[in-house]
C-alpha cells in the first residue's frame, strides 16, 4: 500500500510545487533507484513488464524508483520536472490478466511528457489502447487498478481509474491519495461513459452518482485502510498550508499512528511509514521520495532505502545523475546493495526499535539539516553558472556516503532485542529465511 502527496506553489513555504510518495511493497521486494539519460531510439517497440508497446523516437531523462522485477516504476521524475506517483485502488471492474501495469504507464509517461497535462494524456492514451492489468504481486498474485498524482512545477492532476473508466481532477492547492478512490461527483475530465456504465451495472442511480462510491470495491478498499491514511495526510497538508517544505513532507512520510509510543510489532495499515508485520500487514515502505519541483535545477530527495523513519533523504539533481549505489538489489540479501544494507539494519532492531530509532533518526535528520542548507547554496551557484554538473554530482555522492556511514555505525552499535510477540517474530524469521538473511 502507498501514499502520494502534492502541494502547489500557493501552499508551500518557498512558493514551489512539492511532491512526495512512500512506495509500499512486500518486505523482500527491493526497490531500485535508477537514472536514465535522454535517449534516441531506433527500435520499434519497448518491452514493459508484460506487454510491448511502440517506442517513441526520443525519451526524456528520468529518475525512477521501481520494484526490482518490474520494468515500470512506483515513482519518479523527469528532466522537465514532471513527477508521478501511483497507488493501487480496488474497484468493481474486473481485473485483466495482462496489459500495462500502473507502474508501466507511470514510467512511459515520464519518458514521453514535458508537463503534467501531457503526462495525463499519455496515460489516458495508453489506458485506452492497451488497458491496464497483469499481476503486480511479487511472491503472490495481486491485481488492482491505479490512481495517480501527476505534478510539474506549475500544476498537478489526480487521475483515478477503474478498468478503462476514469476521472481526472485538477489540484487547486493540496491533495493526497492512498489506496482508495477519492474523486466524488466533481471532476474536470472523465471517460465519456463513466456515469452511464455504473448506472447500467446497477452500482448507483444517475442522480446519485459519485465515482468513489459507485466504483469502489468495499471489502478491499476497507482492508487497505487507504481512506484513513488519506484523511490523516490531508489533515496535515491543510494544517501546514503556507508552511509546507521538505522538512514538513519528510515528517509526514515518516509518520506512525501511535507517534513516539509506536513500535513495529504494533504497527498498522494506518501508518504512513509502514513496516510489515504479517497477514494483515504484508507490505512496508520500500522507498520514499520528496521532490522540490523548481522550474530549473529541481531538487529530488530519495531515500533509496526502506522505511523512511530510519532513512536519510539524499538530494539528487537530474542534470547530474546518480552516484554508484552498489549492486542492484534483488529479492535476496546482497551485502553489496545499499537497499539491503539498510534493510539488514532495520530488521536487526525490529524488536529493539524504541531503544535505537530515536538516536538513528536524530543523526539522519541532522545530516538532512546540513544538506538542506548546503543544497540551496549549491543550486544558486549552479543557476548562476558558478557551479558545474560535476559539483552537483559530487555533492550527491558525498550525501549518500555520509548517510551510509551513519547506517554502518548504527548497525554495529545496535542490539537485536527480544520479540515478545511470537507471531511477529515467526513472521520475520520466515521473511529473513526467504531472503537468505541472517541477522
Amino acid at each position: 500500500m502507498c501514499d502520494t502527496l502534492v502541494a502547489l506553489r500557493g501552499s508551500t513555504a518557498d512558493g514551489i510545487t512539492l511532491f512526495g510518495k512512500n512506495s509500499d511493497r512486500e518486505p523482500n521486494e527491493a526497490q531500485v533507484l535508477e537514472y536514465y539519460p535522454r535517449m534516441k531510439h531506433d527500435e520499434e517497440s519497448v518491452k514493459c513488464t508484460y506487454i510491448e508497446v511502440p517506442q517513441v523516437k526520443e525519451t526524456y531523462a528520468v529518475l525512477i524508483s521501481r520494484p526490482f522485477w518490474m520494468w515500470g516504476a512506483e515513482m519518479g521524475v523527469n528532466e522537465h520536472g514532471v513527477a508521478i506517483g501511483n497507488e493501487a485502488v480496488f474497484t468493481k471492474e474486473p481485473y485483466s490478466r495482462t496489459g500495462l501495469t500502473g507502474m508501466d504507464m507511470l514510467r512511459l509517461a515520464l519518458e514521453r511528457s514535458r508537463n503534467a497535462d501531457e503526462a495525463l494524456q499519455v496515460i489516458l492514451n495508453l489506458l485506452e489502447q492497451y488497458g491496464q492489468g497483469g499481476n503486480c504481486g511479487y511472491t503472490h498474485e495481486m491485481y488492482y487498478h491505479n490512481s495517480f498524482i501527476i505534478a510539474d512545477p506549475e500544476e498537478a492532476w489526480v487521475l483515478e481509474t477503474s478498468g478503462k473508466y476514469w476521472a481526472a481532477k485538477k489540484v487547486r492547492d493540496v491533495y493526497s491519495i492512498s489506496n482508495a478512490l477519492t474523486i466524488s461527483g466533481e471532476w474536470d475530465k472523465a471517460h465519456p461513459r463513466l456515469v452511464d456504465h455504473a448506472v447500467e451495472k446497477g452500482w448507483c442511480r444517475k442522480g446519485e452518482f459519485t465515482f468513489s462510491e459507485c466504483y469502489s470495491d468495499w471489502f478491499y478498499t476497507r482492508m487497505s485502510r487507504g481512506r484513513e491514511r488519506r484523511k490523516f495526510t490531508m489533515k496535515l497538508l491543510r494544517e501546514g498550508a503556507g508552511r509546507l517544505d521538505f522538512r514538513y513532507f519528510a515528517k509526514m512520510l515518516r509518520s506512525h499512528v501511535d507517534g513516539d509510543k509506536w513500535k513495529p510489532s504494533r504497527g498498522s495499515m494506518k501508518d504512513i511509514c509502514m513496516h510489515a508485520g504479517g497477514l494483515t500487514r504484508p507490505s512496508q515502505t520500500a522507498g520514499s521520495y520528496i521532490g522540490e519541483l523548481h522550474r530549473k535545477a529541481a531538487i529530488h530527495w530519495f531515500t533509496a532505502t526502506s522505511v523512511p523513519c530510519l532513512s536519510a533523504y539524499k538530494p539528487v539533481f537530474i542534470e547530474a545523475g546518480l552516484p554508484d549505489l552498489g549492486a542492484n538489489p534483488g529479492g535476496r540479501f546482497n551485502p553489496e546493495a545499499l537497499w539491503w544494507k539498510h534493510e539488514r539494519f532495520h530488521r536487526k532492531i525490529l524488536c529493539s526499535y524504541r531503544y535505537h530509532a530515536q538516536e538513528v533518526r536524530r543523526k539522519m535528520e541532522n545530516l538532512e539539516e546540513e544538506l538542506v542548507e548546503e543544497v540551496k547554496k549549491l543550486r544558486r551557484l549552479y543557476l548562476s553558472r558558478k557551479a558545474s554538473k560535476e559539483d552537483l554530482f559530487r555533492f550527491t555522492s558525498e550525501a549518500f556516503a555520509k548517510a551510509e556511514e551513519i547506517l554502518e555505525e548504527s548497525y554495529r552499535e545496535a542490539k537485536k532485542g527480544l520479540c515478545l510477540n511470537p507471531f511477529f517474530a515467526y513472521y520475520w524469521w520466515k521473511v529473513n529465511w526467504q531472503a537468505g538473511l541472517t541477522i
